[in-house]
C-alpha cells in the first residue's frame, strides 16, 4: 500500500479512537478514578415515569428485623431482597422530630441549612410558638375557613420535587399526601402541585390556599363519596394468632395507657356514638387511616395523571398513623407490631397496582422514616434506666440560678423544643452579659436528674463545640434564627415530658437508626452496611434522574444504588 495510503488509514483509525474515547460509557479524571455514565444516558430506553417517597413515621430500623418473617413476599419483603439496603442509616442531627425528618427526606437538609429545627419552636417576633408549616398568610381549603392554615414559607431552600419541576419546565408534577400537614407539605418542596393533609373536625383531606385558590375538584369528590365513616364502629383485631405476637409485650402491658383501652380488639368510635372528631382523632391513629391515605393515592396518581407522560413525576407519602400509635403504646407493643405488618400487607397491594397502571420497572420507589422511638420511660426504668424529666421543674432550676447572679428578673421567655429561650429585651435593658447567662443555665441544667448534655449558642454559632457526636448532632441541628440560647440533650432513655406514653427527639439509637431503602428502575439491587443517611436519599434519587440536587443538600450520593 502507498504511503499516503497507510497515512490515511492511521488517520481515520485515530479519528475512531477518538470519538470512542470521547463518547466511551466510562471516563477517566486527572486522578484517574473512572466515572459512571450520566444518567440521562443509561435510562434512555426505560425512562422513569414517577418515583415515589415513602415515609413511615416512627419506623424503627430494627422492627424491618424482628417482624421480617412475618411480612408478605410483595411488601417490605420486595424492597429488602430486591432493593438497595442501607442497615447503618442514622440521622445526624438533633432534635430528631417528624418535621425535621420530613424535610431531610426530599432536600438533603439538615435543620442548619433548611431552618426547620423542630415540629415546633418560640417565634421572638411574635412571641408565641409556631410550628413548621404553620402560615397565617394562606387560608385552610376543605376545612372551616378561620382554622389556622399551613404551607412550606419556613422551609429554606429547594426539594428533589422543585428541582425535577425547574428542569423539566414545570411539567414534571409533585404531590404531597400525610395526614400530618407537616408531612405532606415539607417533602413535597415549594411548588408542588398540591399537597395534602387529613383534618379531624372535617373527617377528610385538606390543603391551603398557598397551592390554589379551592380544592382540586377530584378532591372534592373524593371528600364527598369516598367517606372514613365506613369505618365507624369497625373492630381493629390482631392480624396473625395471638401467639405470633409473644416477641412483644403482653396485650395488656402495664406501660401502656390510652382512653381507647389498652386491649385487643379495638371499637373505632372515638368512644362516642355518633361521628365526629373524637371518632376522626381515634381513627386516624389505626391501621384504617393508611388503608383511607392509599386510596387517596391512588385518586392522585389517576387524576392528576401521575406517571403518564415523559417527565418523571414525585408522589411522597407518609404514614403518619405509625407514629400517632406508637407515641401511645410503645415500639414493644402488640399494636405497633400489629400496625408494622399491616402497613406491609397495604405496601404490598400498592406496589401491585403501580406495577399494573405504571410498571415497576418504570418507577423508582425510596423508603425511610423520619426518626425512631423511645421505650416508653416506666417500661425502660423497669429494666433498670431511663426516666421522663419534668420540664415546668428544669425551667424553674434555671430560673432560679439567673435570678440568684444576674437579677430578680424573668429571664426565661420559653422552654421549647428542648431550648431554652432567653428575654433578649430584659438583657439589652438590664445590660446583662449573655455568654455568662448561657453558662449559668447551662451549669443548672446539668445539675438536673437525666440530662446529659448542655449547649450554648455562643459554643455553637462560634464553632467551639467539642467534637463529639452529640455536640455535631446538636449543630447541624441549629438554625441562629429559630433556635434559643441553650440547647439540652438527654441521657439515654430519658426526655423532656409530663405526660404518658413515649417519644423521640434525641441523637440516640433508638432515635437516629432508620431504613433508608431504594427500589425500582436503575436502582442495583444489593446489602450495604456502610455508613448512610436520609440525608442521602434527596442527591441519590438526583443522581438517578439526572437532575441537579437540592440546594441545601449535604447529603452523598449513594453510587451503590446506581446501577452500572
Amino acid at each position: 500500500m502507498p504511503v499516503t495510503g497507510l497515512r490515511r488509514t492511521a488517520t481515520v483509525l485515530l479519528s475512531i479512537l477518538l470519538l470512542t474515547l470521547h463518547f466511551a460509557p466510562f471516563n477517566a479524571n486527572a486522578q484517574g478514578v473512572r466515572r459512571p455514565t450520566p444518567r440521562s444516558a443509561r435510562a434512555q430506553q426505560r425512562p422513569v415515569k414517577l418515583v415515589v417517597g415513602i415515609m413511615i413515621d416512627q419506623l424503627r430500623a430494627d422492627y424491618l428485623v424482628r417482624f421480617s418473617d412475618q411480612f408478605v413476599d410483595g411488601g417490605f419483603r420486595r424492597l429488602l431482597n430486591r432493593g438497595a439496603v442501607f442497615t447503618n442509616a442514622h440521622y445526624n442531627h438533633t432534635p430528631t422530630y417528624t418535621a425535621c425528618g420530613h424535610s431531610i427526606f426530599m432536600s438533603g437538609a439538615t435543620p442548619s441549612m433548611s431552618g426547620i429545627i423542630g415540629n415546633e419552636w418560640f417565634d421572638r417576633e411574635t412571641g408565641r410558638r409556631v410550628t413548621s408549616v404553620s402560615d397565617t398568610n394562606v387560608k385552610l381549603l376543605g376545612g372551616k375557613s378561620d382554622s389556622t392554615s399551613a404551607s412550606p414559607v419556613k422551609l429554606i431552600g429547594s426539594t428533589l420535587g422543585d428541582e425535577m419541576r425547574m428542569a423539566t419546565g414545570g411539567k414534571a408534577k409533585v404531590v404531597g399526601i400525610a395526614f400530618k400537614d407537616r408531612s405532606a407539605i415539607l417533602p413535597a418542596g415549594k411548588r408542588p402541585n398540591g399537597a395534602y393533609w387529613f383534618n379531624t373536625t372535617a373527617g377528610n383531606f385538606v390543603s391551603s390556599t398557598y397551592y390554589f385558590p379551592e380544592l382540586p375538584a377530584w378532591v372534592q369528590k373524593f371528600n364527598r363519596d369516598v367517606r372514613p365513616d365506613r369505618y365507624f364502629g369497625a373492630k381493629w383485631e390482631r392480624l396473625l394468632p395471638a401467639e405470633a405476637y409473644d416477641r412483644s409485650q403482653p396485650d395488656d402491658s402495664p406501660y401502656e395507657r390510652s382512653t381507647y383501652g389498652t386491649t385487643f380488639p379495638y371499637t373505632i368510635n372515638g368512644g362516642e356514638s355518633t361521628l365526629g372528631p373524637k371518632f376522626y382523632s381515634q381513627f386516624e391513629m389505626t391501621p384504617y387511616a393508611n388503608e383511607y391515605a392509599i386510596e387517596f393515592a391512588k385518586a392522585a396518581i389517576e387524576n392528576e395523571g401521575l406517571g403518564v407522560d415523559d417527565a418523571a413525576d414525585l408522589l411522597t407519602i407518609s404514614f403518619s398513623p405509625n407514629d400517632l400509635l406508637g407515641h401511645t403504646y410503645g415500639p414493644y407493643s402488640q399494636e405497633v407490631h400489629d400496625m408494622t405488618l399491616r402497613t406491609d400487607r397495604l405496601l404490598a397491594e400498592f406496589f401491585e397496582y403501580l406495577d399494573r397502571r405504571i410498571g415497576l420497572d418504570r418507577v423508582i420507589i425510596a423508603l425511610s422514616s423520619d426518626h425512631g422511638v423511645a421505650p416508653i420511660p416506666e417500661h425502660a426504668k423497669a429494666m433498670g434506666y431511663g426516666g421522663r424529666i419534668e420540664i415546668r421543674s428544669t425551667t424553674a432550676a434555671v430560673e432560679d440560678a439567673l435570678k440568684k447572679q444576674f437579677g430578680d428578673e424573668k429571664w426565661v421567655q420559653q422552654f421549647a423544643n428542648s431550648n431554652i429561650y432567653f428575654d433578649n429585651e430584659l438583657i439589652v435593658k438590664k445590660k446583662a452579659d449573655r455568654e455568662e447567662m448561657e453558662k449559668t443555665a447551662c451549669a443548672a441544667l446539668m445539675k438536673t436528674p437525666g440530662v446529659g448534655a448542655c449547649f450554648t449558642r455562643s459554643e455553637i454559632t462560634e464553632g467551639e463545640l467539642p467534637k463529639t457526636k452529640i455536640a455535631l448532632s446538636v449543630a447541624r441541628g441549629f438554625y441562629p434564627a429559630r433556635n434559643g440560647d441553650v440547647v439540652v440533650v438527654p441521657q439515654p432513655f430519658y426526655f423532656f415530658s409530663e405526660g404518658l406514653g413515649t417519644t423521640h427527639g434525641t441523637p440516640y439509637s433508638y432515635d437516629t437508626h432508620v431504613p433508608v431503602i431504594f427500589f425500582g428502575a436503575g436502582v442495583a439491587a444489593g446489602r450495604h452496611a456502610t455508613e448512610a443517611g436520609p440525608v442521602d436519599i434527596a442527591p441519590t434519587l438526583a443522581a438517578l434522574l439526572d437532575v441537579t440536587p437540592p440546594s441545601n443538600s449535604e447529603g452523598r450520593v449513594l453510587e451503590a444504588v446506581l446501577r452500572r
